[in-house]
């Protein structure tokens, strides 16, 4: 890691050239000052991935933290998890069918505006080690394509759907009389914040291109989603330690929970915060 200049009340320490921080110096269970508020927000926006170690908080301080980005989003199968519909439950145990987020994506992306963020606090990683997670930087992603596909993909809309994971992966039905959300997005937006462009699209819930045949949609998916699966340089790797909490920026990134732990368990708890609109087209 690498010690980042340019902040009085926090230490920030890169994991990465371009994505990843952990950050010191900030004790969530208590109110931040504005000063480490504005502090944290600015590093998150340059390094989308925030990690912060040896933190003790209960559900209503994470949720309080949580609060100060934005309203809390309440996930599409949360009616199967049960409990405190702002707080998602992230629990694998040697039973589990599945856990959730083995695989590349966004989270979300199904909803007509997808969270701007998640923050997974974790308290029980697997004694063995394993259990990590992988975040991708998607400004990054963009940025190697050549000018000839960015060109083709600008003017492209996608469609996500959320029956992909949550019922045909995870196989558990929507609240009954009711659908998974199914929404269009571009495949490639501009940050709101940032005002980058950057890859809008993931393995997790895009379904299709809209306005192509099914093989030419396929072809250039899969080629994109074999871009970011294939491409490590693009990768921040976060190490899980108990009472660790990592917040990503969910606008410009997607992560992979590598289920390498099996039959150890691992337990955390993710809540995430509601964008303020829709992606916009680059």
């Amino acid at each position: 890691m690498a010690a980042i200049e340019g902040f009085q009340t926090i230490g920030v320490d890169s994991l990465t050239p371009h994505i990843g921080a952990e950050i010191a110096g900030v004790d969530l269970s208590k109110p931040l000052s504005n000063e480490q508020f504005s502090e944290i927000y600015q590093a998150w926006l340059d390094w989308k991935v925030v990690v912060f170690r040896d933190q003790h908080i209960n559900q209503e301080q994470h949720k309080t933290f949580a609060r100060k980005f934005g309203s809390l989003h309440v996930h599409p199968m949360q009616h199967s998890y049960g409990g405190d519909p702002e707080v998602l439950r992230v629990k694998t145990t040697k039973d589990s069918t599945y856990t959730a987020g083995n695989g590349w994506h966004t989270d979300v992306t199904c909803d007509e505006i997808p969270p701007l963020g998640s923050m997974l606090y974790m308290t029980q990683t697997p004694e063995v080690g394993g259990g990590d997670t992988l975040f991708a930087d998607m400004y990054l992603a963009y940025e190697l394509l050549s000018d000839t596909f960015k060109a083709l993909l600008e003017p492209l809309t996608a469609i996500h759907d959320g029956a992909l994971p949550y019922l045909s992966s995870y196989k558990v039905n929507p609240p009954e009389g009711e659908a998974y959300p199914r929404n269009e997005h571009p495949m490639v937006v501009t940050h709101p914040e940032t005002g980058k462009k950057l890859l809008y699209i993931n393995s997790g819930f895009t379904a299709r291109i809209k306005g192509m045949s099914q093989w030419e949609s396929k072809t250039i998916l899969n080629a994109l989603f074999d871009h970011i699966a294939q491409t490590p340089r693009l990768y921040c790797h976060v190490e899980w330690q108990p009472n660790t909490l990592t917040f990503w920026d969910n606008r410009c990134t997607q992560h992979h929970a590598v289920w390498d732990y099996w039959p150890h368990s691992r337990y955390g708890e993710r809540v995430s915060i509601l964008g303020n609109k829709r992606p916009q087209a680059a």
